[in-house]
């Protein structure tokens, strides 16, 4: 049975050692986000069945100001007018192509997305811990084939004319509905982490982005948060690099961190000029080694010239919904 926590907890004292310690309380909160604590109410158990994949549930938490809020994230999966990206590569389709060029002669043209007539078509490679939506200049163009498990690898195919500006709604998924959580490694709550690489290549084939540092990156829910007091802000920057990250089997006691999404973040005219800059990870950290999504298309992810780097906000682990976004300038 799914229940919300009481929204107003008291400072909480220990014993840990023979050492007193101190669990922040929500009411001593100064950040700007709005604040949840325990299990989100399920909504749906899972949105997508993959024979060996998780379970992919949406649920709704309510904060200590009265605000809902759509756990891991308000998303179009479900929504039949939101195109699905192609497949470079899917265990739950069956459809696992060794290469590109492969994955590429086997789509007939239908999937490209017509921004501008007179545009050129772009064809961006995707691979997501866990979930992606893709708008160009506003316009949707394509959605991850799989929300959380097995992992996957994508193709999209848009024409629009340069300068265009490339935003995506990034989802880490999670099994334990409003905790950020999962149940892995052997405990019940281990926070997941996520990460995004793309490239984006024209006819000819020349890249034309491919994600790095210099794209903006927002947070818009962290969690779990075991004590409020390790969260911090600067400027924009949303920050819980001094939050304790180890797994446990009692999670209910979990903050979650949530902030309102622009309601244009999706637009050309929208000014991320505010925003941090995206973070980058190795593969070593995001742990793509022995995933084919990834391994079978190193020649396009990392690719000598222009090698693509994973990115995501400053902590992989447990920012779980973030808003990328970049912009291809005129040639």
């Amino acid at each position: 049975m799914k229940y919300i926590f009481p929204l107003l907890f008291l400072t909480l004292f220990a014993c840990d050692g023979g050492k007193k310690t101190t669990q922040t309380s929500i009411d001593e909160y100064k950040g700007t986000a709005s604040v949840s604590q325990g299990a989100a109410v399920v909504l749906t158990e899972n949105i997508y069945d993959c024979e060996r994949g998780r379970k992919a549930p949406i649920g709704k938490s309510v904060a200590t100001d009265s605000s809902i809020w759509t756990v891991p994230a308000a998303v179009n999966f479900t929504e039949n007018n939101f195109p699905f990206a192609s497949d470079l590569y899917n265990p739950c389709t069956g459809l696992e192509y060794n290469s590109a060029n492969e994955a590429l002669a086997a789509l007939d043209g239908t999937d490209i997305v017509e921004i501008d007539a007179e545009g050129e078509v772009i064809t961006a490679f995707v691979f997501a811990d866990n979930y992606f939506e893709m708008y160009v200049n506003g316009i949707p163009v394509g959605k991850d084939n799989v929300p959380f498990t097995e992992f996957n690898s994508n193709i999209i195919r848009f024409k629009v004319k340069r300068p265009f500006t490339i935003a995506m709604k990034l989802v880490d998924w999670e099994e334990n509905s409003g905790s950020g959580t999962e149940n892995n490694r052997g405990n019940a709550f281990h926070a997941g982490d996520g990460g995004m690489v793309a490239v984006f290549k024209d006819r000819s084939g020349e890249i034309v982005a491919s994600t790095n540092s210099s794209w903006k990156a927002q947070t818009f829910y962290t969690a779990p948060i075991k004590e409020l007091s390790c969260t911090s802000e600067k400027g924009t920057l949303r920050l819980s690099e001094n939050c304790n990250t180890s797994d446990s089997d009692d999670g209910n006691a979990y903050y979650a961190l949530h902030w309102q999404l622009p309601i244009d973040w999706q637009t050309a005219a929208f000014d991320d000029s505010e925003w941090p800059n995206a973070t980058e990870f190795t593969n070593a950290v995001i742990g793509v080694d022995n995933k084919p999504a990834y391994t079978n298309f190193t020649d396009i992810f990392d690719a000598p010239i222009n090698d693509a780097q994973f990115i995501w906000s400053t902590n992989v682990v447990l920012d779980n919904e973030i808003i990328v976004r970049f912009t291809v300038e005129r040639k």
